[in-house]
């Protein structure tokens, strides 16, 4: 069989920088075995699109993740009696997938979310002119990462002093995704992770302690009337927070981290977006494309059957590879080049795809807009630090900066 060693999914020129690995994964195939493994990464952007329209046939469940091992094998951690395998929002079947998706929609609506944006602004704004203050700094610490947290206070309903608690636990679904992490490791992660459903329960009951008419509008407080409703049970509502917590935390510092190094090291880039704003938010979405947040996300074969000719076997995972898909020639022009005049700006895979696309797509785009502006209006130059370097999160999953030292002026 064709294929490419799973272990060079671990490589550390891989994890550096995956975008020639996604090339050998193209060469090979849309659809490529990852030997030594039952695994097969979905790399042509075609094929992405046909594998979320067959959800039937391939379940959004996370039963397990691949690990390097002790002896540097490709080897799957099976989640089976950790208690972690969920079905909730990103990682539900239907029909439950669409009963929370049409339960979460109306706080995401986008009335909902452009009421947001002043508070958001603020928040940007300030910690902004604090980093500007210093001539600079970690980027990451000072804001890639704050704003993120803020916004998912803010959706949760959490208070204001949370923010950096929901950081440090925000940026924890990456490392157990990330492929790295032992066995050891994955039950530290494990724990910590029953400390955040341990806290954002009681958050919870304290939204359901409060009669209907007086809770918010807050997505912990649609969760606690979706319980009352009998749409969701209550585990299955603290499971949807802890996604939430990556799903809009992690992965959004990850593209405020990465759009900003292509502003730093993209030739003419910031003297455009200083002269057109406007640009901006193409450039988000050039952004999420070259630079996509979530590289794959697992699926699992629920029966036999081909997938653009490759035949597979139940039980059986997939890496549905969104970034390796929005960088694939037959579906963009100059795939490798960033364009702010393309004519479909949205048409990457950056938030998924199909019934699992995003519902947190356009707060996503609103951050990082905001952020932009605010970055390029208190600036006036923007450069790498000299002599330091930034460093990406060493993860298979996750392309996220860990720091970013910047310089300001």
């Amino acid at each position: 069989m064709k294929g490419i060693p799973a272990e060079e999914l671990f490589s550390p020129a891989t994890l550096a920088d995956p975008y020639p690995f996604y090339e050998r994964l193209r060469a090979v195939g849309p659809v490529c075995p990852l030997l030594g493994s039952r695994a097969f990464y979905v790399n042509g952007h075609a094929a992405v699109e046909e594998a979320v329209r067959r959800h039937e046939e391939f379940s959004a469940r996370l039963t397990g993740v691949l690990l390097r091992d002790a002896s540097g094998r490709a080897s799957l951690f099976d989640f089976g009696g950790t208690g972690t395998a969920s079905d909730v929002i990103a990682t539900a079947d239907e029909p439950e997938h669409a009963v929370q998706r049409r339960l979460l929609m109306p706080p995401m609506k986008a009335s909902r979310v452009a009421q947001m944006e002043s508070s958001i602004r603020a928040f940007a704004e300030e910690r902004i002119a604090r980093l500007v203050a210093a001539g600079g700094g970690d980027w990451c610490e000072a804001v890639g990462e704050p704003v993120p947290a803020f916004v998912v206070t803010q959706l949760l309903g959490l208070p204001a002093d949370a923010v950096d608690l929901v950081r440090r636990w925000a940026m924890m679904g990456g490392d157990m995704l990330g492929g790295l992490t032992d066995a050891a490791g994955m039950q530290r992660l494990l724990v910590e992770t029953g400390k955040m459903s341990a806290h954002l329960g009681e958050h919870l009951a304290r939204a359901q302690a409060l009669p209907a008419e007086a809770r918010g509008s807050s997505l912990t407080d649609t969760l606690a009337g979706g319980i009352e409703a009998g749409l969701i049970s209550r585990d299955q509502a603290i499971g949807i927070l802890v996604i939430l917590f990556g799903a809009a935390g992690e992965s959004t510092a990850a593209l405020l981290g990465c759009a900003l190094q292509l502003l730093l090291h993209t030739p003419g880039l910031q003297e455009r977006l200083r002269a057109e704003p406007a640009l901006i938010e193409p450039f988000v979405e050039e952004a999420i494309r070259l630079e996509t947040p979530f590289k794959f996300h697992y699926r699992v074969v629920k029966q036999d059957t081909t997938l653009c000719g490759t035949a597979l076997a139940a039980g059986d995972r997939l890496l549905l590879g969104w970034a390796a898909a929005n960088r694939d020639p037959a579906a963009f022009e100059a795939p490798q080049e960033m364009r702010l005049d393309r004519q479909q700006p949205q048409r990457h895979l950056g938030f998924g795809h199909g019934i699992h696309f995003c519902i947190g797509a356009p707060i996503a785009r609103m951050e990082a807009r905001i952020t932009l502006e605010e970055l390029l209006r208190q600036t006036q130059w923007l450069h790498p630090d000299p002599g330091t370097e930034a460093h990406y999160v060493p993860s298979i999953f996750i392309r996220r900066l860990e720091t970013l030292p910047l310089r300001c002026s």
